[in-house]
């Protein structure tokens, strides 16, 4: 099943909470991104806060999953202190480096979850760890089918959220054909292409390459301490402190890109591109962009 594929009555109770990153932890940036101010002065204001809220608050149990990460102790123990913050005392860390740790030990922790917060890191090391278990068939089936759990992931943790998933390839090389590598993600969420840290690392063209290859699908890109809140498997509602860009291009009137040879520019007319600050919305099956109405002042 790919990208366009989802039977429309499956329409998903849950909801996904995919991030672009660096996250604001009540702490300072996580090592390797951007340093960056957050809006945020408070984490009580934070995705994160969000995140807790619609898994029913503090009283919940929430797995974190830092199996994308190479420093999965230390990333676990950031969300244990970045949710004890919020007042979330009951974090379940479960530490899956490999398919052999995906026991069924690990799948009845996944059951006693009311949501899961998977790890920024590799996307790739979500994908062939989880692909095909009996854990991830488990976290498919209570996001379809409970209203309440929620999957949130920030990063490498969102960006394996869609059907098609970006797995390698820098902005410079972006634009060139090739230069972006995709492969199958989890299939959270269907028609989308999802990528993060994106105005940050200047993924324009990565994200360009993904919807000109696979134009049925909506690029979504995703600011650090920015993100979405995907309810029905369909409306993005905006959060965080930055920005969601949206590339569409099922309007797309010229495209060479099966054209042209590996390694060589392409040229495409006709992508739409949306901008979608905090509390914005974008229904993906309809394509329509939702804006705040800002009280008038007098």
């Amino acid at each position: 099943m790919g990208a366009g594929d989802q039977p429309s009555y499956m329409t998903p109770k849950g909801k996904l909470i995919a991030i672009g990153g660096n996250e604001d932890k009540g702490l300072t940036p996580e090592a390797g991104h951007n340093t960056k101010v957050f809006n945020h002065t408070f984490i009580e204001d934070s995705i994160l806060r969000r995140v807790v809220d619609e898994m029913g608050g503090p009283s919940r149990r929430i797995a974190v999953i830092t199996s994308a990460s190479s420093i999965p102790e230390e990333v676990g123990q950031n969300y244990i202190a970045a949710f004890g913050r919020l007042g979330v005392t009951n974090v379940d860390v479960l530490d899956i480096r490999d398919r052999s740790d995906v026991k069924p030990d690990m799948i009845k922790r996944l059951a006693k979850a009311d949501g899961v917060m998977m790890s920024g890191g590799n996307q790739l090391r979500l994908t062939t760890i989880f692909g095909g278990t009996a854990f991830l068939q488990l976290m498919k089936r209570r996001y379809a089918e409970e209203a309440g759990f929620v999957i949130a992931g920030t990063s490498a943790g969102a960006m394996c959220m869609s059907s098609t998933m970006i797995y390698q390839g820098h902005s410079a090389s972006g634009l060139v054909k090739g230069g972006v590598k995709m492969t199958t993600g989890a299939a959270l969420i269907y028609d989308v292409i999802i990528d993060s840290h994106f105005v940050e690392r200047g993924r324009f063209s990565r994200l360009s390459q993904a919807v000109a290859a696979n134009p049925s699908a909506i690029g979504i890109g995703l600011g650090e301490d920015t993100g979405i809140v995907i309810t029905d498997g369909d409306m993005l509602e905006t959060i965080g402190s930055g920005q969601v860009m949206i590339f569409d291009g099922h309007d797309i009137t010229y495209s060479n890109f099966a054209d042209v040879e590996e390694g060589q520019p392409f040229s495409i007319e006709g992508m739409k591109v949306h901008i979608i600050s905090k509390g914005h919305s974008y229904s993906v099956s309809q394509k329509v962009f939702t804006a705040v109405q800002v009280p008038v002042k007098n």
